[in-house]
């Protein structure tokens, strides 16, 4: 796999000078050993209690992206998930720590334990006071000896920095770190795992597999399983964390991206825990972002941390730290009505025609059937959509189906382009939905079938601006309605499948985002909205 890197040695070094470059110097960093990478605040005073944290890269934003006031004062960055060194975790400490001392917050981990740890002796032997506190908030293995810390020590950071900055003596910032440390719980999902810069992809899991519990460092699950739609993945992982949680009370929910899922996957997933019993009790919602990753994972975490009235208050509290994902208290989601003037009225009154119906059905299902393939053949060239596109602009024509006009023509195509404008995206969807609507109205005029397709055709060309030979729905569809007034059925079907394999030959595009691939990308591939045509005519002819 490709990446953006010069030296994968560098790495870590260059990204923490691209960090600190573009935080229009809130940020700064320690200079004289490129073994220590420490991002600390550029402002500060060292008139508080210093809260540090860090471990191995490959998780951002953490950790230094939570650096900044009522959050992280410094941030320790090791090699990409290997924890950073004794001397690292001191120099963070020297640099940061005033006469009011300084909190370690540690993801319990043996190299995050052990080099924190011994940092902190040693700086203690040096007179300064230090406290340390180990996150383990990792619920994937029921009554583990040493639960991971994972994205739950960002929900602790932001308890320990807002006691912090709020002027709280050492001791008292420790202890609201440990009290939150102590009920914080996470656990996470993952359908693959994470890609070393500079490496190859791993490929553990098998089509339809997920792992729950899969560690941060892109370490398995505890549990392979068969990935369930996100309503049921959010009640089996929402299921495992109240059995984990203290008490039944209102909850902080972090909704955590591990890297490589995308936004929509993370909406739906929230929107689903949200739902569940143990979402009902969410009070603040932090995300869906991405926080604590695992590189490019394709997965996520849920964390969650009972409130009290000091915590909820520290959890909303504002940072300075712009990756920080803000605590937005949990509504029902606000709704409008749709404008009165989007209302068509009650549309004209059904009528049925056994040869239409069984027309539209024949239709509907080849579509339908073709949704696969004609979204790898968009893959291709376009964003991969052509196929739902169509099938669900079928899906929604089939269940109205009792309720169209079928008897009248002109009123089942004003009809079929209504729906079709309601529920298609896409160019191909908004299209035939123009080309419905303007044979519908030539027909109400009075045309004949053919002059009123023309009309249908002539109007997909203005408003698309593509003509046929720009590999489009149109090098399928024009040569099919010339054969069907000359032929019958039988002729359009043959001549849409020969107009959209046409479309194979064409190296270059006069429109759609086909328009801007080389001609090697479409030597050989048909245009999936001509195929889409001609799927359409041979189920018309088959019929």
């Amino acid at each position: 796999m490709a990446h953006f890197i010069n030296d994968r040695a560098a790495l870590v070094a260059e990204a923490v000078d691209g960090l600190v470059a573009g935080s229009g110097g809130r940020l700064a960093r320690l200079d004289g050993d490129p073994a220590i990478r420490v991002v600390l605040r550029a402002d500060w005073r060292a008139d508080r209690v210093a809260v540090v944290s860090g471990g191995g890269s490959g998780h951002e934003p953490a950790h230094a992206g939570f650096v900044g006031r009522g959050l992280l004062t410094a941030a320790v960055c090791g090699d990409v998930f290997a924890s950073p060194s004794v001397d690292a975790v001191l120099a963070a400490i020297l640099a940061v720590t005033g006469p009011a001392g300084c909190l370690l917050i540690i993801k319990n981990y043996a190299g995050d334990r052990l080099n924190f740890g011994l940092a902190a002796e040693r700086a203690r032997a040096r007179g300064l006071a230090v406290e340390t506190v180990t996150v383990a908030d990792d619920v994937a293995i029921p009554g583990a000896a040493q639960p991971r810390g994972i994205a739950g020590t960002l929900l602790v950071h932001k308890v320990a920095g807002f006691a912090a900055e709020s002027g709280r003596s050492l001791s008292a910032v420790a202890g609201a770190a440990r009290a939150a440390a102590a009920v914080v719980r996470s656990l996470g999902i993952a359908v693959s795992g994470c890609t070393m810069p500079g490496g190859t992809t791993e490929a553990r899991l098998a089509p339809g597999q997920a792992e729950l519990g899969p560690g941060i460092h892109g370490e398995p699950g505890i549990e392979r399983i068969a990935l369930p739609q996100a309503a049921d993945l959010a009640r089996l992982m929402t299921a495992r964390l109240a059995a984990a949680l203290p008490g039944d009370g209102p909850l902080a929910l972090l909704v955590n991206n591990l890297g490589g899922t995308t936004a929509l996957e993370m909406q739906v997933l929230t929107r689903a825990v949200l739902a569940t019993p143990l979402g009902a009790r969410a009070r603040l919602l932090l995300g869906p972002a991405a926080a604590m990753t695992a590189l490019d994972m394709h997965g996520a975490s849920l964390s969650l941390m009972p409130l009290d009235a000091a915590t909820e208050h520290a959890l909303a509290a504002p940072t300075e730290a712009p990756a920080w994902p803000p605590a937005i208290p949990v509504a029902a989601p606000t709704t409008r009505a749709l404008p009165d003037r989007l209302d068509r009225g009650s549309g004209p009154a059904p009528s049925h025609d056994p040869a239409v119906a069984r027309a539209i059905t024949a239709i509907g299902t080849a579509l339908v059937e073709a949704e696969a393939a004609l979204n790898a053949l968009d893959a291709r060239v376009g964003d991969g959509d052509t196929g739902t596109t169509f099938a669900s602009a079928a899906r929604a024509v089939l269940a109205d189906l009792d309720r169209l006009p079928q008897a009248d023509p002109a009123a089942l195509c004003h009809a079929l382009s209504d729906r079709l404008a309601r529920v298609a995206g896409g160019s191909s969807g908004v299209l035939m939905s123009i080309f419905f609507e303007a044979t519908g109205a030539g027909l109400a005029a009075g045309a004949g079938w053919p002059a009123a397709l023309e009309r249908g055709v002539a109007q997909v060309q203005a408003h698309g601006g593509a003509r046929p030979g720009d590999r489009t729905l149109l090098d399928a569809l024009v040569p099919a309605l010339a054969a069907l007034s000359s032929g019958g059925l039988a002729a359009a079907a043959r001549a849409a499948e020969a107009g959209a394999a046409a479309t194979a030959r064409m190296t270059r595009a006069g429109t759609g985002r086909a328009s801007y691939l080389a001609a090697a990308d479409l030597a050989g591939v048909e245009d999936p909205g001509a195929v889409a045509v001609a799927r359409a005519f041979a189920a018309l002819a088959a019929g």
